[in-house]
């Protein structure tokens, strides 16, 4: 067998679906989808042992209620991660994160993780910019696909990353991120200017650029300016960036992104998985 998918249909909870013994078995395995909490170090062990044939994709699903009922003890840490990509050098791996504390984030987010997609969902709690952050400096090298999604009821705002920063974490995500592909927002601030910077930044590279309305905020400077219809200007800046017509998403719905998250992961998996 090549590819294993197993991810329970319900809400993740206390059941492990496989244990690294059973692991064992699967010499020939190239794709591998699990719940984030039953990916032990053990199994990372297994996985970079020189009996196995060479990993290429690993998708793993993050859920809050994973994490109350199984933790994260166990999980590889970042020695794991060396051993597993020395043995297979081609691996490339997918998180998909739904609800999870930034603290959390920061201690699965190891270094060595060879992380090529990542997708935050909250509908609880929010990514923090120092999230973000981290993850532009350490998989720089990595990343193509960034989904930041988040359906917080907040009267009093959507969260801006660039609070407190000299400068925006996705801007900065954009900047040292040279191979990314796919950058979709909702529910987070975006500064008008910011999304031009990285329309210019990424250029026409960045296949899929996908910033709900609502996401989208102007400063006051962009506000004032009596000559220029700020909406107008954003549109033609990013459109000239990406070095093709580019308009906001009028509609979540309209996101190629917006599903059911745990669907949207098996479908996102599949891909990622296809013609390795």
């Amino acid at each position: 067998m090549e590819h294993l998918s197993l991810l329970d249909n319900h809400i993740p909870g206390n059941t492990t679906l496989i244990t690294a013994v059973e692991l064992e078995r699967f010499v020939n395995l190239r794709s591998l989808a699990l719940d984030f909490c039953d990916f032990t170090a053990e199994m990372a062990r297994v996985l970079a042992d020189s009996n196995h044939v060479p990993l290429h994709r690993l998708s793993l699903l993050v859920h809050k209620i994973s994490i109350m009922h199984k933790s994260l003890e166990n999980m590889p840490e970042d020695e794991n991660w060396k051993a597993l990509t020395r043995n297979s050098t081609n691996l490339r791996v997918y998180i998909m994160a739904f609800d999870i504390k930034s603290d959390d984030m920061l201690r699965i987010l190891k270094p060595s993780i060879p992380l090529e997609r990542i997708h935050f969902d909250s509908y609880i709690t929010c990514v923090s910019g120092a999230v973000v952050d981290l993850i532009s400096r350490q998989y720089d090298k990595f990343l193509t696909h960034f989904i930041l999604m988040n359906d917080v009821i907040d009267m009093s705002g959507f969260p801006d990353l660039s609070d407190d920063r000299n400068e925006d974490p996705l801007v900065l995500l954009a900047w040292r991120c040279t191979r990314l592909s796919l950058l979709a927002v909702h529910g987070y601030t975006v500064w008008a200017h910011n999304l031009i910077a990285i329309a210019r930044l990424r250029g026409s590279d960045l296949k899929v650029l996908e910033v709900t309305e609502e996401s989208i905020d102007f400063d006051q400077g962009e506000l004032a300016d009596q000559d220029v219809d700020p909406v107008h200007n954003l549109i033609e800046q990013v459109s000239l960036g990406l070095g093709r017509p580019w308009h906001a998403v009028m509609d979540i719905e309209l996101l190629s992104v917006f599903t059911e998250p745990t669907r949207h992961f098996y479908r996102e998996m599949q891909s990622f998985s296809e013609g390795i």
